[in-house]
């Protein structure tokens, strides 16, 4: 495959992801009248899965560093993988649970908004620079690999930290 295809089919899956997420925050696919118990655990699933990206790029960055490029790769993989899943329960919560909102009288709303926002946006920004990032590593494109991780790690890593900070704001408020 060469990097124009590989390029088309990763800018693909990401417009599909960012349209199913922005369709199952409008509530617009229909909602089975009871919600599966294990739904109301999927949050704070995702914020361990999100934390254990988080130690994991970390680990990632230190493996690479140190020039142990098996490591490194292994720890990337099970991130990309973590993600993957993070993303399949998120698509599940967001899709059955009712909508969870930050109160408007907390002085805080302000702050998690700004976290929120950044958060979001720069999720929606990071997928197809992560899978292009991984195309270029496993295919020991390692030049056009670190051109891109200069900007994808730090925004990858941001995004990881705040879905774990944005969990503990919000998580006092969910409704079973």
């Amino acid at each position: 495959m060469n990097d124009k295809l590989t390029f088309r089919i990763v800018l693909g899956v990401s417009i599909f992801v960012f349209i199913a997420v922005v369709i199952l925050n409008r509530k617009i696919l229909p909602v089975p009248e009871t919600i599966p118990d294990f739904v109301y655990a999927l949050p704070t699933l995702n914020a361990f899965i999100n934390g254990t990206c988080s130690i994991l790029l970390m680990v990632s960055l230190y493996f690479i560093k140190q020039k142990n490029i098996a490591a490194h790769k292994k720890a990337n993989i099970t991130a990309f993988i973590l993600s993957s899943l993070f993303l399949v329960s998120y698509i599940i919560y967001h899709w059955l649970a009712k909508e969870t909102a930050y109160p408007q009288d907390n002085p805080m709303r302000p702050v998690y908004l700004t976290i929120l926002i950044s958060h979001i946006m720069l999720a929606a920004l990071v997928l197809p620079m992560v899978l292009m990032s991984f195309y270029y590593g496993l295919n020991m494109q390692v030049e056009k690999h670190k051109k891109l991780v200069r900007f994808a790690y730090p925004i990858w890593l941001y995004v990881t930290i705040t879905g774990v900070v944005v969990y503990l704001m919000i998580s006092p408020y969910y409704q079973n």
